[in-house]
């Protein structure tokens, strides 16, 4: 059985790769290093990232189907323990020196949004959590 904390790459093919067999773990930051022309693009983009973006469009309705590029399955044997997949493109695609990951996909927005709803303010000099005040006790709280 394998490994659910890992993403199990057998026999991958796609461009220059050689019949690659691979364990990466999950929720852990990877890099790909290597030469010009050793096959990081095809094994992050084409592969990975294939895979992933193919199996998250195939779990769609047939309706939602329809709007969405069809990816081509990888030539790979088989990929285990990989979830839906984003990429972003190697070109810098803003000139700002500034953009983060999360500007350039735009989910920074949403983020923010998520933190000021469900967030809970603390005083930065103490700690204390900050709660709403009723009229009543912001006066009784000058009057004191």
């Amino acid at each position: 059985m394998p490994d659910p904390r890992s993403i199990v790459i057998k026999g991958a093919r796609e461009h220059n790769l050689k019949n690659l067999d691979l364990t990466l773990p999950r929720d852990k930051l990877i890099v790909i290093t290597g030469l010009s022309g050793s096959g990081k693009s095809s094994l992050a983009f084409d592969t990975i990232y294939a895979e992933g973006q193919r199996r998250y469009v195939e779990s769609l309705s047939a309706y939602a189907r329809q709007f969405l590029e069809q990816m081509d399955k990888p030539d790979v044997d088989s990929i285990e323990g990989l979830s839906p997949a984003i990429a972003i493109e190697q070109k810098t695609t803003s000139r700002n020196p500034r953009s983060t990951v999360g500007t350039v996909t735009e989910i920074y927005d949403y983020l923010r949004l998520l933190f000021a709803r469900i967030g809970r303010p603390h005083c930065p000099q103490c700690g204390d959590p900050i709660t709403a005040q009723t009229v009543q006790q912001m006066v009784d709280a000058l009057m004191a």
